[in-house]
């Protein structure tokens, strides 16, 4: 069920999840996105370039945080805008052969703002792995149906 404007409050959480990233995770946007950076498979090279080891992709990490925000509307298409900082690196560690995931970022979303004229609503997200923040000022614009 889609979101109704008239029952959006600014500070209203919209929800939250935990994102649990493998090695293949990576591997499989990689091929899918047609980044094949070695920094997001390669320990050996990672490291050698002065990174502290494997890191998710700034695109994976950004479009894993929205999902909540397109889940939420129902509809990814009612995602207007998008944007964010990227301040640290998800280091996914390496768990082959394990049931652990290598890193997890943890996402929750609270309106931040209301346009009643464009009828959107502005979701802020925190996004954070290892206890630290990955993305700021990470918000995300969405068409919500009911605004005048």
């Amino acid at each position: 069920m889609s979101p109704k404007f008239e029952e959006l409050t600014v500070g209203q959480e919209i929800g939250s999840r935990s994102i649990e990233v493998t090695r293949q995770d990576l591997v499989k946007y990689a091929g899918a996105s047609g980044d094949f950076n070695p920094i997001h498979w390669n320990e050996a090279f990672a490291t050698s370039v002065e990174l502290p080891g494997v890191i998710a992709h700034g695109m994976f990490t950004m479009g894993s945080a929205v999902q909540l925000v397109s889940d939420w509307a129902g509809d990814p298409a009612a995602v207007v805008d998008y944007q964010t900082r990227f301040t640290k690196p998800v280091l996914v560690t390496d768990t082959t052969g394990t049931e652990e995931p290598g890193a997890v970022i943890d996402v929750t979303g609270v309106v931040g703002a209301l346009d009643a004229e464009a009828g959107t609503a502005r979701i802020d997200l925190t996004v954070v792995a290892a206890g630290q923040k990955v993305l700021m000022k990470s918000q995300v614009v969405v068409k919500v149906s009911g605004a005048n």
